[in-house]
């Protein structure tokens, strides 16, 4: 089931000019990294937006038309914010939403992108996961969810070792960890409590797939020329995780013609359920021809990235324009790689060393997300590289990284 047809019902006003009475004005709840570009596209397009994060100062708000303080599992607080400012569009940017609230907006004619069901189904591995194996039959680990202790030890035993664990709602890997004996049992349960938005959530525990890579499909739902929607894909991201979370990603992931066939059948299966115009991150598993469902994001991903130095029009780019019904080209230009940067300290201030040793790089690029305190492992920026080949752009995304050095002030 997917919600296509309330586009109608739910028609955005033309883009106007921002500040006036014809402005299309756009709410994104979730102003990080990600969200940031985001809104960058939408300004560029002309729209007025407006940006909502449970901390002040995301790297969001700086750039924002307008910036508000909420947590947004709250939903009496966001619905203020909201019936202030009366968007036309909501945009979600981050899984930890009052997804309920989507739901009564829908209903109230404001219009969610994707759409409050692709929002509410994939704010947990629960919601997706079912959906994924369950209801559309599609190839997916073996797989048990579990509550307590004793549930999940139960779980584990009937998997079997190697498994994954991770909380049904987390994000960038957080909770997550890879169990390879008994011994490691009790440390995965508490890890797993402990970075679950949720304290004391339900997780997951997956099979173990001996995969070869994994890929990021960007899959984009847009109006055609003639008003319906078309699935368009982005060139495989490949990408290389460490506990969970992305350090680095490249496009395109080489791999066979039959596999990237069946990871176009899978992600448009899935996107085409969920329903809505939007961008949406499909993660897989590959293994030779054979492909397996890992998890969506009805957003921008954060390996997705990359696009910022590969493609015509970005993954944000791609997004905004989908979320406001306009064309969208999703055609390479080159091969290009990204690499994480940490902020390698606690600090409530720090400056960037190394920028311009950094750039000096030959198809080099910076993204400093200007996030108002680091963490020893929080991501403060990315490093961007285009190249003739993959090898060499990956090469270049890692030592422009490497020259960024953080340092607390």
């Amino acid at each position: 089931m997917n919600t296509d047809q309330g586009f109608t019902r739910h028609a955005l006003p033309p883009l106007g000019t921002p500040f006036s009475s014809h402005a299309l004005k756009v709410m994104l709840l979730g102003a990080g990294e990600l969200g940031k570009e985001v809104i960058i596209a939408l300004q560029r397009l002309g729209a007025e937006v407006i940006a909502v994060d449970r901390y002040a100062n995301a790297p969001g708000h700086q750039v924002a038309d307008r910036a508000h303080v909420v947590s947004m599992t709250d939903k009496d607080a966001l619905r203020a914010v909201i019936d202030a400012e009366r968007p036309h569009l909501v945009v979600p940017e981050i899984e930890a939403i009052a997804t309920e609230l989507l739901l009564e907006l829908e209903g109230e004619g404001i219009r969610v992108s994707p759409c409050a069901r692709a929002a509410h189904l994939t704010m947990n591995r629960e919601g997706i996961r079912t959906l994924a194996a369950e209801t559309l039959g599609l190839p997916t680990s073996p797989y048990r969810f579990a509550d307590t202790f004793e549930a999940f030890q139960q779980a584990v035993e009937q998997i079997g070792f190697p498994c994954v664990v991770k909380p049904v709602m987390s994000s960038s890997g957080k909770g997550q960890s890879k169990l390879d004996g008994p011994a490691d049992i009790e440390h995965a349960w508490t890890y797993a409590q402990e970075g679950g938005r949720v304290h004391g959530g339900r997780v997951i525990i997956e099979g173990f797939i001996r995969f070869e890579y994994e890929i990021t499909l960007l899959t984009v739902r847009a109006l055609g020329a003639d008003g319906q929607v078309q699935t368009h894909f982005c060139e495989p991201i490949g990408h290389l995780q460490q506990d969970g979370d992305y350090i680095e990603s490249w496009q395109p992931q080489p791999m066979s013609a039959a596999a990237l066939a069946r990871s176009r059948e899978i992600a448009k299966a899935v996107t085409d359920d969920l329903g809505g115009l939007g961008i949406f991150g499909v993660e897989l598993f590959v293994a030779g021809d054979q492909v397996w469902f890992s998890e969506v994001s009805p957003r921008p991903h954060d390996t997705g990235m990359v696009t910022m130095a590969s493609q015509r029009q970005n993954e944000f780019e791609l997004h905004a324009r989908a979320v406001l019904g306009l064309p969208v080209s999703t055609a390479l230009l080159s091969p290009g790689a990204s690499s994480v940067i940490y902020g390698g300290v606690d600090a409530k201030t720090m400056v960037f060393d190394g920028v311009a040793d950094a750039l000096q790089l030959p198809g080099t690029d910076l993204r400093l997300f200007g996030k108002p305190e680091s963490y020893v492992k929080r991501r403060m920026g990315v490093a961007l590289a285009a190249a003739d080949t993959l090898d060499e752009a990956r090469t270049l995304a890692k030592q422009a990284a490497e020259r960024v050095k953080p340092r607390a002030v």
